[in-house]
């Protein structure tokens, strides 16, 4: 079991050596323009890409909650477009955070970080837009990740 390590810093260059994953959260709508989300594509444009067209060809493949794509943007680097967010408004139901979705989300996680021999980056995942407190998210990515072994930072913004 290992801890997840906090740092200040940019969630989108991470503080890895050998193979990194960057996580973070995603709508399902299709959506991609706000949040962390514009940090990540102005620094690479494949994630967003793949996202779109994730999104438009919804009817054949598995795009929905708890489902991740996998964007390789480096050698050593992938982002996880992780489905977790239903819908982008709160309701009289809640906040779009759909905890359940996430912790599907970072199963398939946790299982692609291990095979690629992979440390995990993300910033506060779903606590944003998505509206989720940290409290229960940290958990999910300690019982998912963490608790196999996997290296977990996150980062705060400066």
């Amino acid at each position: 079991m290992t801890e997840i390590v906090y740092e200040t810093g940019d969630a989108t260059a991470p503080s890895a050596i050998g193979s990194a994953i960057i996580a973070h959260i995603c709508n399902d709508l299709g959506r991609w323009g706000k949040g962390f989300v514009i940090a990540v594509s102005a620094r690479w444009p494949q994630p967003e890409r793949a996202y779109r067209d994730w999104y438009k060809q919804r009817d054949s493949n598995a795009f929905g909650l708890g489902s991740v794509q996998f964007v390789r943007v480096a050698s050593d680097l992938h982002v996880a477009n992780m489905i977790g967010q239903h819908g982008i408004r709160s309701s009289a139901g809640g906040p779009p955070i759909r905890y359940d979705a996430v912790d599907q989300s970072l199963e398939k996680l946790a299982d692609f970080a291990a095979v690629s021999n992979a440390s995990v980056h993300m910033p506060r995942i779903g606590c944003g837009l998505a509206g989720g407190t940290w409290d229960r998210i940290e958990r999910l990515i300690h019982d998912r990740l963490s608790s196999r072994g996997i290296s977990v930072v996150v980062y705060d913004p400066e």
